[in-house]
């Protein structure tokens, strides 16, 4: 049996941030990692989608990786984000990562040159072959251009014995139900939306890699446990108040409704890197407001 304990409950989409000089800002990435672990999330997801990796250098996202387990020490287990479309170059950076310190990869589906199924299947295959550690798949359609169907993920699932589970965001509660009812028993089905969350755990998902979490861990992770516990009244109790809160903070794109709050919590500044712009000064205002029922 795969130890899947470690990877069930909160998981945390860490945001990269940045100095209004346009520089990482590993002081306030410190200062970050602190308030999440305080928050009693169960891990760390590091240079994902949420902290901006495609926009960073190698010599940025390994400060960065080495910045955040430094922090942590220990305390939490780290994933660690690693991914791409070409397979051949993915396996090099495999290879030549320092696994130190993390625990488990989440690899995105390969983005843009939208392979078939089965070309899927033989991607995932040749990076379980070649990762040291567990593996996380991650499914997000909207932003890959191709979605990995649930006969897809069940078959690596089969096939790949360090593959433990998958961050499911496609948006489609049906797809993810399906997993959830073929999938092998050691495999977590995990939501990649923080919106949809709550449903997925009732219907058998182990939890969520969130992006709220960055800014209210306590909050979010204990109505994750409390639906995780079956007690789906104090969840719904918890659950509400981010209800209009959430499609505020990706109304105008990932990661800059989050930064804005967190801007807000004194934690760091709203800078993101080019392409991305920072959210709408009215969007801003929003978030703001709603922030006090939270």
């Amino acid at each position: 049996m795969k130890n899947l304990n470690k990877f069930v409950g909160t998981g945390v989409a860490i945001v990269t941030p940045f100095k209004n000089n346009g520089d990482v800002d590993y002081k306030a990435l410190n200062k970050l990692v602190q308030h999440i672990v305080k928050g009693g999330c169960n891990y760390l997801v590091v240079l994902g989608t949420t902290g901006e990796s495609v926009t960073l250098s190698t010599e940025e996202k390994n400060k960065v990786v080495e910045t955040v387990v430094k922090s942590n020490n220990g305390k939490l287990p780290v994933v660690l984000g690693l991914g791409g479309n070409n397979t051949l170059h993915l396996l090099e950076e495999i290879k030549s990562t320092d696994f130190n310190g993390i625990n488990a990869i989440l690899s995105v589906s390969p983005a843009y040159n939208k392979p078939s199924q089965a070309g899927i299947v033989e991607h995932y295959k040749l990076v379980s072959k070649y990762c040291p550690v567990p593996i996380i798949l991650y499914n997000v359609p909207s932003r890959t251009g191709s979605n990995m169907l649930p006969a897809t993920v069940v078959e690596i699932a089969k096939s790949c014995k360090n593959v433990i589970g998958i961050k499911e965001a496609s948006g489609n509660i049906e797809q993810a139900m399906s997993i959830i009812e073929n999938k092998p028993k050691d495999f977590l089905v995990i939501s990649g939306d923080d919106g949809i969350t709550l449903p997925l755990i009732a219907c058998g998902a182990a939890g969520v890699i969130s992006v709220v979490a960055n800014a209210y861990p306590k909050k979010f992770s204990q109505m994750v446990n409390a639906a995780l516990n079956n007690d789906y009244q104090a969840a719904q109790k918890l659950y509400y108040p981010f209800h209009n809160f959430i499609p505020l903070l990706f109304a105008e794109g990932n990661p800059g409704g989050i930064k804005s709050v967190l801007k807000d919590l004194k934690i760091m500044e709203d800078q993101v890197r080019i392409p991305l712009v920072k959210i709408s000064k009215s969007l801003a205002g929003k978030l703001k407001n709603s922030m006090k029922s939270l």
